[in-house]
């Protein structure tokens, strides 16, 4: 059966290196959620967010650790989705894949206008819409490009961002401690503390800002949807897995403890972006421009890691019968074209949403994304206590890379996320997604029962069993 699987054509290419695998799930996780979510966050929570952040990038370890176990013995195209079929039922694989590509729909089309956005700095005469077409125009044909070529795009973009975050680390620093830009007067970390304490909304700031908090962490997962295309899937998904989630703690905890010991946390937000702030201190001409084309690139990379995850999951559906034939063909490149096109032509909503929505809508766009992560983390955990329970001790003993402190660490990222559901519930501005995000599962389950899915699932079951 497996040598059948390696002969057909019909399979994605193993083009991604473990740079490129690196870059891309950073890429994807540090995007507006940091350089334009964590203003908003930091007005709920003030200069308590850090440990919003610190505890939230613990809990998503333990997913990835989860996800990581899985992904390393069992690496395909749908990661997740395929797994929740494998361990959860046919429905749940369904369901989270479907939930997938509608959360990086929701996500990419706020992507988009954001480029629309930053694009009036330079052009403020040209209307916003023509920019978030121009913008999924250009993430489309990217995606067209065989993996590996895509792969090299996106390290690059990822690493525009990166530099510049670890650029403002260090400067900041420097101005902490030398006083850099200030005249040789050491700024200190009394920020932190002076404007109302460390936790000047207490613990309840800190909850209302969890939900922006886990907005800012999507994407991570996206090392397991590469685990069909990448080389030497043990080796590399270990490594990126550990890796990225550090790294990501120290961009999002380091740039935000600078950025708060610089400046009070009452201004942040009030008088533009905290790095424009900070370049400018500094004396570097055109700061606004340059953070303005990074915080372009971030909005474009995190776009483009959405498409391709997105026609991924596609890809996997349609192999299961349960997205249209046509989703499960691959280009001369090894790309699931259909599925690309699929997904910019709901991206195209977004482009013409431009002439209708206000500005509040993207809170909302945030708060859905959030409830479509939490199902994805919620399913990932779900399916790895099954995998485990199903395993013998001798199979357990052989795994090569484990949960650790399983199952207690894998039942308090579940609690975890329950309670930031139940946040989004308690406070009006998240409550939306709420009701968007039950409403589209139930259209989910309704289209899988109304179109005898399930029926055609178990006959494939029953006709498995038999066979085995």
């Amino acid at each position: 059966m497996q040598s059948q699987q390696q002969s057909n054509t019909n399979q994605l290419q193993r083009g991604l290196e473990p740079r490129h695998i690196t870059l891309m799930s950073l890429g994807a996780a540090i995007g507006v959620g940091l350089f334009l979510g964590s203003a908003s966050a930091i007005k709920l929570a003030g200069p308590g967010i850090i440990l919003g952040y610190a505890f939230a990038g613990m809990i998503m370890f333990f997913i990835m650790r989860a996800l990581g176990e899985m992904a390393i013995q069992k690496p395909v195209a749908g990661s997740f989705s395929q797994y929740a079929r494998d361990y959860l039922g046919p429905l749940a694989g369904y369901i989270t894949g479907w939930n997938y590509w509608f959360l990086w729909v929701v996500t990419c089309m706020a992507e988009i206008t954001a480029a629309g956005i930053y694009m009036e700095y330079w052009f403020p005469n040209v209307p916003r819409w023509i920019w978030a077409l121009v913008a999924l125009v250009i993430m489309v044909a990217v995606n067209f490009l065989a993996v590996k070529a895509y792969g090299e795009l996106e390290f690059w973009f990822a690493l525009i961002k990166i530099v510049t975050i670890v650029f403002m680390i260090v400067v900041g620093l420097g101005m902490i401690v030398f006083g850099f830009g200030n005249g040789g007067i050491a700024t200190g970390i009394s920020n932190i503390w002076e404007h109302g304490g460390f936790l000047p909304n207490g613990i309840k700031g800190v909850l209302m800002s969890l939900q922006m908090v886990m907005f800012a962490f999507l994407g991570i997962e996206m090392i397991g949807i590469t685990a069909g295309e990448v080389k030497n899937p043990e080796k590399t998904l270990a490594k990126a897995i550990d890796t990225v989630f550090w790294r990501i703690l120290l961009f999002y905890v380091g740039a935000l403890f600078v950025i708060m010991s610089i400046y009070p946390w009452t201004e942040i937000g009030l008088k533009g972006s905290p790095f424009v702030l900070t370049f400018d201190k500094l004396g570097i001409p055109a700061a606004a421009g340059i953070i303005n084309f990074v915080v372009l690139t971030a909005a474009l990379s995190s776009c483009n890691g959405g498409i391709f995850s997105t026609a991924r999951m596609l890809f996997n559906l349609a192999q299961h019968g349960e997205a249209p034939p046509a989703y499960s063909k691959l280009n001369k490149n090894g790309v699931p074209s259909f599925a690309v096109l699929a997904t910019a032509g709901a991206l195209l909503i977004g482009v013409v949403l431009n002439y209708f929505v206000p500005a509040k809508v993207f809170t909302w766009v945030t708060a859905i994304s959030t409830f479509g992560a939490i199902w994805t983390w919620a399913m990932i955990l779900l399916s790895q206590l099954r995998y485990r329970k199903g395993l013998t001790k001798a199979e357990t003993n052989a795994l090569k890379y484990k949960m650790p402190l399983y199952p207690l660490t894998s039942y308090i990222s579940l609690a975890f996320l329950l309670l930031v559901a139940g946040l989004m519930a308690y406070f009006p501005d998240t409550r939306i997604a709420l009701i968007v995000g039950p409403l589209w599962l139930g259209i989910l389950v309704a289209f899988y029962f109304g179109k005898g899915l399930h029926k055609r699932n178990k006959q494939k079951d029953t006709l498995e069993e038999q066979v085995g």
